[in-house]
């Protein structure tokens, strides 16, 4: 893994260097678009709806539209603005574990030891567990300031990023303030239910079972010949094999064609010849076949000639 953040979580005078980590990553096989008659790849272009012309990435500007008013943010305005960079992971308040809504959590993120003890991260662990808290902390993350939750998870301390209030949406559905009736005898056999699939959770029982069909269906359709060459996607028209060695073997003997024509005798052009093609002879014989119809298709023209001619 690679660190995505370094510093330090800070509590009182307690200082811990840190590490930061992706805790979690995707595995979803990746897809894109093609055109279902020749699977050539499907390309959006940023084009300007007020000109028509496609414009580079680096002529966009970003802008806010407030439903009857655009205002323009230039990457000048961007940079004006206080950018955080702070590296420390600030501890604000402990609170209990259970007072943090599930619904709230965002990304997860391992904290490393980054230091030549770990005593203070061994510390603040058996802090958090025999207390039963969760830190709530500040920290800046891609020059963005976000709430977090830091708490403990199979031994190593985990800083999961929290939403913030204003975004988790209100729940508010008419239908469920209609009240509604539940018989002892239906809330007995519900429970009935619950208590028939009763277990303890265990992730790794669990799979995804649509990546597994679909990874199984690409490696079908290789195994059948089922597949375009990616090159040929782009539009592109792959490169023959040996080609750079012909376009060479044709430059050479055009070269010697001109010294011979220049005046230059037999055994100049043969001299030249071996000193840039001694390396290339075992790639232009299996180039020849392939320059042997064009060179045989001139030939014939002289021959026509001699006959018209008697």
């Amino acid at each position: 893994m690679r660190a995505v953040w370094k510093g330090a979580v800070t509590f009182g005078l307690v200082n811990v260097p840190v590490k930061l980590y992706s805790a979690t990553e995707d595995h979803d096989v990746s897809l894109h678009q093609v055109h279902d008659e020749d699977g050539g790849r499907i390309r959006y272009q940023r084009k300007c709806e007020v000109c028509g012309k496609v414009v580079a990435y680096q002529d966009i500007d970003k802008a806010y539209d407030d439903g009857e008013r655009t205002v323009v943010i230039t990457d000048a305005d961007l940079k004006a603005l206080p950018a955080e960079r702070s590296r420390e992971i600030e501890v604000v308040e402990f609170v209990p574990s259970e007072q943090i809504d599930p619904i709230m959590f965002d990304r997860s993120y391992y904290l490393e030891p980054d230091s030549a003890s770990s005593k203070a991260y061994v510390l603040l662990r058996e802090t958090l567990e025999s207390t039963d808290r969760t830190a709530i902390v500040r920290l800046a993350l891609r020059q963005k300031t976000r709430l977090a939750a830091l708490r403990v998870h199979d031994e190593v301390l985990v800083v999961q990023t929290l939403l913030w209030s204003d975004e988790v949406r209100e729940a508010a559905f008419p239908a469920l303030d209609e009240k509604v009736k539940i018989s002892d005898k239906e809330l007995a056999l519900s429970k009935q239910l619950v208590e028939s699939l009763v277990s303890d959770f265990d992730p790794t029982q669990y799979v995804d079972e649509y990546q597994q069909e679909l990874r199984t269906l690409i490696q079908a359709k290789l195994e059948q010949g089922d597949a375009l060459d990616t090159a040929a996607t782009f539009g592109e028209e792959p490169e023959e094999e040996g080609a750079e060695v012909i376009d060479l073997m044709e430059a050479l003997r055009r070269s010697i064609s001109a010294k011979r024509g220049g005046g230059a005798d037999a055994s100049d052009g043969a001299d030249a010849a071996p000193k840039k093609s001694t390396r290339k002879k075992p790639a232009a014989k299996k180039t020849a076949p392939k320059k042997a119809a064009p060179e045989k298709a001139p030939a014939k023209k002289p021959a026509a000639k001699k006959k018209a001619a008697s």
